[in-house]
């Protein structure tokens, strides 16, 4: 993929660095995005306690692919970050059918753990569904902020729209996930705090991993060749391309 040099030096912005060679890392990226969306797929069900508030165990590593989804959109603009989500929401689905679908086949007769794999990978409609909708909205609203941010303050301060841009898209995903695929599993007054708790703790990693998220921006940015401003995009969420 290339990208053509968008200069606004009239604006005041930066110019963009053209990537004149495939994009060597980005296929990594995306794997590591579909991974940490397939476990979170798979166990965002589970409830842990923190400090005795409800939350989901995915809590410990779902807020990655925020992270994965700041950098995206911060080296490679809002188009690729776009591109990633479509890919990851698709492996997701896949993912999904085919957990529930193995359970169709029955178990020989000596293996007694069968009751365990149909509990934990017995395909439930409202989460899968919450949960692909709540990554859609949220990872969605986190990179269009992030992208932004970065043209109106012509690419400074990055801190904040990494910040920012987590604790927008982390409260959309937070919420509309708690909302619909936990309102049945945690009583109404530990629903809103497990929704403060989780936002919040997914918004502390970001602060955390900001020393990791700067290194590997600098490392892309160098390495690829590429680092992208949102001028003339098209911000349609619905486009895969």
């Amino acid at each position: 993929m290339r990208y053509r040099n968008v200069a606004r030096e009239g604006c005041g912005a930066i110019s963009v660095t053209r990537a004149t060679s495939p994009l060597k890392f980005i296929n990594l990226i995306t794997a590591l995005n579909v991974t940490f969306l397939l476990v979170s797929d798979f166990t965002g069900a589970r409830i842990i306690g923190v400090y005795g508030v409800g939350i989901s165990v995915t809590v410990l590593y779902f807020p990655i692919t925020y992270l994965i989804g700041d950098v995206v959109t911060e080296v490679y603009g809002y188009a690729q970050s776009r591109r990633v989500i479509w890919i990851s929401m698709f492996c997701s689905t896949a993912g999904s059918a085919i957990a529930g679908g193995q359970l169709a086949v029955p178990a020989a007769v000596f293996f007694d753990a069968d009751t365990a794999y149909q509990r934990v990978f017995s395909p439930s409609l409202t989460i899968s569904a919450a949960g692909l909708f709540a990554f859609f909205a949220g990872d969605i609203c986190n990179s269009y902020v992030l992208a932004k941010l970065k043209v109106w303050d012509r690419g400074k301060r990055l801190w904040i729209r990494f910040v920012a841009s987590t604790i927008v898209g982390e409260g959309v995903n937070t919420g509309l996930f708690y909302g619909i695929a936990l309102h049945n599993v945690l009583p109404e007054r530990m629903l809103l705090r497990g929704v403060l708790m989780g936002w919040t703790l997914k918004v502390i990693v970001e602060v955390v991993m900001l020393p990791v998220s700067y290194s590997v921006v600098r490392l892309l940015k160098r390495t690829e060749g590429v680092d992208y401003y949102d001028y003339e995009t098209n911000f349609n969420p619905f486009l895969v391309r």
